[in-house]
C-alpha cells in the first residue's frame, strides 16, 4: 500500500516562510497527479497546488505568486514552498496523490501563522 508522510509544517509570523515535504513510498510518477489540499476550522477543505506526473502545476487563486509547487522525483518527494504567508493561510495541509486505484492521503501537517 502507497504512503504519504507530511512534514514541515509548524508556527510562523505573517510574512514568514516555510516548506512542506511529502513523502511517498514509491515513485511519484505512478501517479497521475499530486497535490496540497488545506482545511482550516469551520472551512471546506481546498485545493491549493496540484502537479502532474508530466510536471503541469495549478494553483489557487488565493495562493498563486506565493507558494509553489515541486518535487524531487529520486526522493519521491513533493514540496509546498509558502511565501508571504498570512493568518488566513493557518490550516492542515493535506498532500494527496491519484492513481488508477484511487486517492491516497496523508496525515496532514499543522500550518499557523500568527504573531
Amino acid at each position: 500500500q502507497v504512503q504519504l508522510v507530511e512534514s514541515g509544517g509548524g508556527l510562523v509570523q505573517p510574512g514568514g516562510s516555510l516548506r512542506l515535504s511529502c513523502a511517498a513510498s514509491r515513485s511519484i510518477f505512478s501517479f497521475s497527479g499530486m497535490g496540497w489540499y488545506r482545511q482550516a476550522p469551520g472551512k471546506e477543505r481546498e485545493l491549493v497546488a496540484s502537479i502532474t506526473s508530466g510536471g503541469t502545476t495549478n494553483y489557487a487563486d488565493s495562493v498563486k505568486g506565493r507558494f509553489t509547487i515541486s518535487r524531487t522525483i529520486a526522493k519521491n518527494t513533493v514540496y509546498l514552498q509558502m511565501n508571504s504567508l498570512k493568518p488566513e493561510d493557518t490550516a492542515v495541509y493535506y498532500c494527496n496523490a491519484d492513481d488508477r486505484y484511487g486517492s491516497r492521503w496523508g496525515q496532514g501537517t499543522q500550518v499557523t501563522v500568527s504573531s
